[in-house]
């Protein structure tokens, strides 16, 4: 597969096809029929071959192409704007996935604005790794339809323009798409193929429009009339209808609370992320899209993840899309174990994806937003159709527990990097068993509500009398952390206390008694989980420490933890964010208002929020869009307005503000 960049800046998508973009309209990935796997793309290129010459392919910054990229305003219709000094054509194109059709549209529009007549050949390569395999693809020509098919086994996608093409070729077609003529080969068992449409004496001034299209099927004859069903009507039929469909999902959610301009328009944009991260078949939410398939950097970020959900469903009832989240709530039910857990990390259909072990955390999330949403609706049978589960559930949990501490037994953290007994995992446990009790005092189970309560109890007492380390004024990440005999060997020669145990097949496992790092999941003891209420003096000492500990000098926000390593230890939006919950919840409006203005003005040159942001630079790094992050911001926003923080007329005034030129 063709290197592709970790840092992508815009995504397209309908719920069932999701496709992501760079910031010169480069089309990298396309995921169908999930949003998480598989991934078909392994390359496409869009460039222009003037009368004499190689093509110039004008979707890199190679020879002089400049580019802007953004979204139509209310929409996930991505716009992209190509010029280079000189050169006789500039070139818009708008990328689209059709509402209601497993189709893409590639809106070209090529303007001459030369003082002469240009002639030209717009050029498409196209190579597929269909089922994200390189190896059993098929490339033909369909002259019905004037269409490149790529096919493996049950996936087919057929490319075609509006415009009938002038040449094609199926099979090793690079050579010719850059500077030769294509061949004519009409089918061939590669993965790529190329078409050229041909323009010629386009006046000066004079625009005309390319439209490009991409159906998929789960066979030929379905593709193909796919195809056929898009190219029946004009690419500007298609924009206004995706561009009203988006309006549409728009107005179904609550409107933005309060704030100026720029936190409007990212609590809109953190909407439409949602909607293209959340599966329309399975009802599963996407943790983000792909940008490291060969796990070189990650662990890779294309699955559900049951915490980030617990999270994102909250906002999304926030933000009125309750229906997003009573599907994803349905969809969990497919995905719990026999015994009651929940795993790490899964696949939309339900599947277990690739894990590093239970992380106890996840399936305790999952019960807690499940409260969260009934909370919010009150809807009884949504409930009642989740009791079975959530008893499971609570179960496991209960079971869980380690007799000697009172915490939870040691499994992987949040941050997928070590195993202890992790103070916020056990935060989140106490909340779900809380949560759990809840549930069964709803369904009359009274005897179940007791014992699950006395052992949230119990976790509670637990963390504040062994997790907190007051010499640091921060709870312990931890108590007994998994390390290697080297770590362990030279934690214990400084005093550090420790045990070794041993597996069943004899094994040695080291194990240190605290894992003192300071973390902004420590938070979670107070908020999202409530286990000590925000105003208790241990969390406001904590708050002043991440803050003090954790702050990045030169760009500000929020790293996770002191020396994180990971991405070259940068801030990221969620833990900044994080911060700025609990301001917000212990009244340090002016404090919150602060961390919630580095988010916003840290979002990218689309509007979307990145996972991190670069410690030295400010620029996004790693992974864009992270749903958490949106989550993250979606929360605080309502945080802010419902403390009367982000007055609801803020808004107008600005943008009267704005349009009077006083701001």
């Amino acid at each position: 597969m063709s290197n592709k960049p970790y840092l992508i800046d815009a995504v397209i998508g309908n719920g069932r096809m999701l496709g992501s973009l760079g910031r010169t309209g480069r089309l990298y990935r396309l995921w169908w029929p999930h949003i998480d796997h598989p991934q078909h793309i392994d390359r496409i290129r869009t460039g222009i071959r003037l009368s004499e010459g190689r093509t110039t392919w004008f979707d890199e910054e190679a020879d002089g192409w400049r580019h802007r990229i953004g979204y139509l305003p209310g929409t996930n219709i991505v716009r992209i704007g190509a010029a280079r000094p000189q050169f006789p054509l500039e070139v818009r194109q708008h990328d689209f996935a059709l509402p209601e059709e497993d189709a893409l549209v590639r809106h070209y529009t090529f303007t001459n604005i030369s003082n002469g007549d240009v002639s030209f050949r717009f050029v498409w390569y196209s190579s597929f790794h269909v089922d994200e395999s390189p190896l059993y693809n098929t490339t033909l020509f369909n002259e019905e339809q004037d269409a490149l098919v790529h096919y493996h086994k049950r996936s087919f996608f057929a490319v075609s323009g509006a415009n009938v093409c002038a040449e094609f070729q199926c099979g090793s077609a690079w050579d010719a798409a850059e500077g030769g003529r294509l061949n004519g080969s009409e089918i061939d068992m590669q993965p790529d193929g190329a078409m050229a449409w041909e323009i010629k004496r386009l006046a000066s001034g004079e625009s005309v429009s390319l439209p490009v299209y991409i159906a998929a099927g789960e066979n030929l004859p379905q593709a193909l009339e796919r195809l056929a069903a898009v190219k029946r009507f004009p690419a500007e039929h298609w924009l206004e209808q995706t561009r009203a469909h988006w309006h549409n999902e728009l107005g179904k959610a609550r409107p933005c609370p309060g704030g100026g301009p720029e936190i409007a328009e990212l609590y809109e944009r953190s909407v439409l992320t949602f909607k293209l991260m959340s599966d329309r078949q399975s009802g599963s939410l996407l943790a983000a899209p792909e940008v490291d398939e060969n796990h070189a950097r990650c662990g890779g970020y294309a699955y559900c993840w049951g915490r980030d959900a617990a999270f994102i469903t909250t906002a999304l009832d926030r933000c009125g899309l309750m229906e997003a989240s009573r599907r994803f709530y349905e969809w969990t039910l497919t995905a719990q174990d026999p015994d009651g857990s929940w795993q790490q990390r899964h696949f939309h259909d339900g599947s277990l994806a690739p894990s590093w072990g239970l992380q106890i955390d996840e399936g305790a999330s999952i019960i807690w937003g499940m409260w969260q949403h009934y909370a919010a609706t009150g809807d009884e049978s949504f409930a009642r159709r989740m009791w079975p589960a959530v008893a499971k559930g609570a179960e496991f949990l209960a079971g869980f527990i380690d007799p000697d501490t009172g915490l939870p037994k040691p499994s992987v953290d949040l941050w997928e990097e070590r195993n202890a007994q992790h103070t916020y995992s056990s935060a989140a446990v106490c909340a779900g068993l809380q949560a759990a009790a809840s549930f069964a005092r709803l369904m009359g189970e009274e005897a179940a509500a007791a014992a699950w309560e006395q052992a949230a109890g119990r976790i509670a007492s637990a963390i504040e009398t062994l997790c907190w380390n007051e010499a640091d004024s921060s709870f312990y990440r931890g108590l007994h952390l998994k390390v290697s005999r080297d770590e362990y060997e030279r934690a214990t020669r400084s005093g550090a206390e420790g045990s070794v145990t041993y597996t069943a097949k004899g094994y040695p496992v080291y194990r240190l008694k605290y894992d003192p790092i300071v973390d902004i999941s420590l938070l979670g003891v107070s908020v999202p989980f409530g286990v000590l209420p925000p105003e208790h003096g241990y969390m406001r000492r904590l708050a002043d420490t991440i803050e003090r500990k954790l702050t990045s000098p030169r760009v500000g926000g929020i790293k996770r933890y002191e020396n994180d390593p990971y991405i070259g230890g940068n801030p990221w939006i969620l833990t900044t964010l994080w911060l700025a919950h609990y301001r917000t919840a212990v009244g340090q409006y002016e404090a919150a208002r602060e961390l919630l203005d580095w988010a916003v003005r840290h979002r990218t040159e689309t509007g979307l929020l990145p996972e991190q942001v670069d410690k030295d630079t400010g620029a996004p790094a790693w992974i864009v869009p992270l749903t958490w992050s949106h989550a993250m911001f979606v929360l605080a926003v309502d945080m802010l307005a419902a403390a009367g923080q982000l007055p609801a007329g803020e808004t107008a005034r600005a943008e009267a503000d704005s349009a009077a030129g006083k701001s």
